[in-house]
C-alpha cells in the first residue's frame, strides 16, 4: 500500500482568524435569541491568544488510494487533550465569553449538554483561557451535563484535578432513559430556572445553538479551499460521521462566506450508526420511521443479522438498532431540513455501518491512518470513539457498493482516540440530575463555591 502524503498542516483558528471575526459578525447580525450569548466579538490577537488557540491544528493528508478514487483526510484531531474536532468550535465560543469578560468585568458560566466529546473540548478550552491568563477560575466557568452512560467518554483533566476548579465547573450527570434528553433538561433550566441567577448578575450562556458551532467550523472551508482546492473536473465529495452534521453544516458555510465563482459545490456524505440513523432516513425517505428501515434476519449459524435490499444500511451486524457509540445519539435531528437540501442540490449521500462491519475493515483502515500518523489501536473494540472508524468504513463501503461515485473523497477526521489516550472522569466527580430543580442546585454551588461575596452582595 503507497505510504501518505500530508499536503497541510497549520494552526487553523489563527491562521483564518479574521475570517472567523467575519463570519461572527454575519452571524450576530440575524441572531434573534431573547437568551443571553457574550457577543460576537473575539479578543485582539496576541500572544495569550496565539497560545490559546494552539491546539487548533488541521492537517491535510493524501491516503493510499482505494478502488481507483483518491482518498484525502482532513485530520481534526491535533489537540492531544480531546483528540476531536470538537476542539475549534469550542475555543471559539470560549473565546467569545473571554471578550465579553474583558470588556464588560462580568463573570460568565458556560452550560452545555453534551454527549461527551463536546463537553470534554469546552472544559478544555476554559481551562486553558484560565492558565494563558486571558480571565480567572472566577470570572468563567462551565457546567457540564451528559448522559450517565456517556461517563466512559468524558475525560478528565485540569479542571477536574484541582479541588477549586472542580468546584467551580462541576459535571453533572442525567439519569433518565433517553440521553438527548439532557438537551430538554437544559433548555427546561433555561426557561423556569436561569433568569434567578440572571437577576443576581450572573450569566449563563446555554451554547447548543447551531450557529456557535457552524461558525468555529468555517475554518475547514479557508483550509481545503488554500490547501487542496476542489478540481471542477474531479467532484469531491465530503465524507462525516454525523449525530446532527454541524461540522458539514460549517464547513458549507465556509464555502458561502469564500464566494469562490469557479470552485464546484461540495457534495456531502453522511455516515451513522444503527442506534441513531435519522439523518441517512430522512435523506432517502423524507421522514424517519422504523418501518423504513430493511428487515434483518438472523443468520442461525453465525447469530448475526443480515440484509441484502438496502445499500444503505449494514449487510450485516450483530443488532439492528446497534448503539456503536455514544457520542451519535441525537434522535431527529433540527439540522436534517438543511442538510437534506444541500445535499439534494449539491449531490452527496449517506450510509449507516455496524460494529461488526468496522471490525471487518479495521486493519485495513488502521494501515491507512498508522501511514498518515494517525494513532489507531490494533483492535476495533480498543476504540472508544469511532469516529473515524465509522467514516472510514462508511466510505469504503460507500465505494464497493456503488453509492460513492465521485473520484476524490474528502473524510473528515472527526474524532479517534482509545482507553489508552485518557483518563476517565471519576464518578465522584460528578453530580447527578434528573430535573431543572437539581441543576439549578448544581449551578447555584458552581457560582457560590468558597464564599463568592459579590454574589452574596446581590442576592443579600
Amino acid at each position: 500500500m503507497p505510504e501518505a502524503v500530508q499536503l497541510a498542516s497549520e494552526i487553523a483558528l489563527a491562521r483564518y482568524y479574521q475570517d472567523i471575526q467575519c463570519a461572527l459578525r454575519l452571524v450576530g447580525a440575524r441572531d434573534g435569541s431573547a437568551q443571553f450569548n457574550p457577543g460576537f466579538t473575539l479578543p485582539a490577537m496576541d500572544a495569550r491568544m496565539a497560545e490559546f488557540l494552539a491546539p487548533s491544528r488541521m492537517r491535510l493528508v493524501e491516503l493510499a488510494p482505494y478502488r481507483g478514487r483518491r482518498l484525502l483526510l482532513l485530520d481534526l484531531m491535533g489537540n492531544p487533550r480531546t483528540r476531536t474536532t470538537k476542539t475549534f468550535a469550542s475555543l471559539v465560543i470560549v473565546a467569545r465569553a473571554v471578550r465579553f469578560i474583558q470588556d464588560t468585568g462580568e463573570s460568565v458560566v458556560i452550560l452545555t449538554p453534551t454527549s461527551a466529546n463536546k463537553g470534554t473540548a469546552l472544559r478544555d478550552a476554559v481551562l486553558r483561557a484560565i492558565t494563558c491568563g486571558l480571565v480567572t477560575p472566577e470570572q468563567l466557568r462551565i457546567v457540564t451535563v451528559a448522559p450517565a452512560g456517556s461517563l466512559p467518554k468524558l475525560w478528565s483533566g485540569g479542571l477536574d484535578e484541582d479541588p477549586d476548579l472542580a468546584a467551580r465547573n462541576p459535571v453533572a450527570l442525567y439519569h433518565g432513559r433517553d440521553p438527548s434528553g439532557v438537551k430538554e433538561l437544559v433548555r427546561w433550566y433555561m426557561e423556569t430556572e436561569a433568569p434567578e441567577l440572571e437577576r443576581a448578575g450572573v450569566r449563563v450562556w446555554h451554547t447548543m445553538a447551531l450557529d456557535n458551532y457552524r461558525v468555529g467550523d468555517v475554518a475547514r472551508a479557508f483550509f481545503e479551499n488554500e490547501f487542496s482546492p476542489p478540481d471542477p473536473a474531479l467532484p469531491r465529495i465530503h465524507a462525516h460521521a454525523v449525530s446532527s452534521a454541524f461540522g458539514l453544516l460549517g464547513h458549507s458555510y465556509g464555502r458561502e462566506l469564500a464566494a469562490l465563482p469557479d470552485s464546484p459545490p461540495s457534495r456531502y456524505f453522511l455516515v451513522q450508526h444503527l442506534n441513531t440513523p435519522d439523518m441517512v432516513l430522512s435523506l432517502y425517505t423524507g421522514d424517519v420511521r422504523d418501518e423504513d428501515r430493511p428487515r434483518y434476519a438472523r443468520d442461525p449459524a453465525t447469530g448475526l443479522f443480515r440484509q441484502a435490499d438496502n445499500e444503505h444500511f449494514p449487510l450485516v451486524t450483530a443488532d439492528p438498532y446497534e448503539r456503536l457509540d455514544s457520542t451519535f445519539y441525537t434522535r431527529r435531528p433540527a439540522t436534517s431540513a438543511e442538510m437534506n437540501g444541500l445535499i439534494r442540490r449539491q449531490g452527496g449521500g449517506g450510509i449507516v455501518v455496524s460494529g461488526h462491519e468496522c471490525a471487518q475493515r479495521h486493519a485495513e483502515i488502521r494501515d491507512r491512518l498508522l501511514s498518515a500518523g494517525v494513532r489507531f489501536p490494533h483492535r476495533f473494540d480498543d476504540l472508544r470513539e469511532r469516529s473515524l472508524s465509522m467514516a472510514m468504513t462508511g466510505v469504503l463501503n460507500g465505494i464497493d457498493r456503488g453509492v460513492i461515485g465521485e473520484p476524490e473523497v474528502l473524510v473528515h477526521g472527526s474524532g479517534s482516540y482509545s482507553g489508552g489516550d485518557y483518563r476517565p472522569l471519576p464518578a465522584g466527580r460528578t453530580t447527578r440530575v434528573s430535573t431543572a430543580d437539581d441543576l439549578a442546585g448544581v449551578l447555584l454551588g458552581a457560582v457560590t463555591y468558597a464564599g463568592d461575596r459579590s454574589f452574596a452582595a446581590r442576592t443579600s
